[in-house]
């Protein structure tokens, strides 16, 4: 049984998000899958909020989720959904991000040598968790906002 990590196999052909559509001008290819997916390639995007995203220490992290929050309050402003939800994705993936830092040194989790069997929790930085629990707040404010659960669901119902 291969213990090899989803990217390792990963069929970019088959993925829904694609790196050469404007989102803004194209939403109706936007859709929301699960977790973080399509946050690293849905511009514009993945230029207006990832230039904001930083989680090295507790205040960076406090700094960067701020600004990502406050881009997510603009764009539901605008009734902007596919921003609201890339910067609601951004918040989620400085918590996963900085949470995989807290737990593995370098945020290495796989052993690429040892069949890719995942390396000892624990062996991460302290000041990481800290990070990552801005981003939680932040990320389940975001989620919990009235405007943006609405618009996700009728999204979900119209575009999947």
């Amino acid at each position: 049984m291969t213990r090899s990590p989803s990217y390792i196999n990963f069929n970019k052909a088959d993925y829904p998000w694609k790196p050469d559509i404007d989102y803004r001008q194209h939403p109706e290819a936007y859709r929301i899958g699960k977790g973080e997916q399509g946050v690293l390639i849905c511009e514009p995007y993945k230029t207006e909020i990832g230039s904001n995203w930083r989680f090295k220490t507790r205040r960076i992290a406090s700094v960067s989720a701020q600004k990502i929050y406050d881009q997510f309050l603009s764009y539901l402003a605008a009734d902007d959904f596919v921003g609201a939800d890339m910067a609601r994705k951004y918040l989620q993936m400085g918590y996963t991000r900085a949470r995989r830092y807290a737990n593995y040194k370098g945020g290495k989790k796989y052993n690429r040598d040892d069949d890719y069997a995942l390396l000892e929790i624990g062996t991460g930085e302290t000041e990481k968790a800290e990070a990552a629990e801005v981003f939680r707040v932040f990320w389940k404010t975001a989620e919990a906002n009235e405007k943006y659960s609405r618009l996700k669901k009728i999204w979900k119902h119209e575009r999947g």
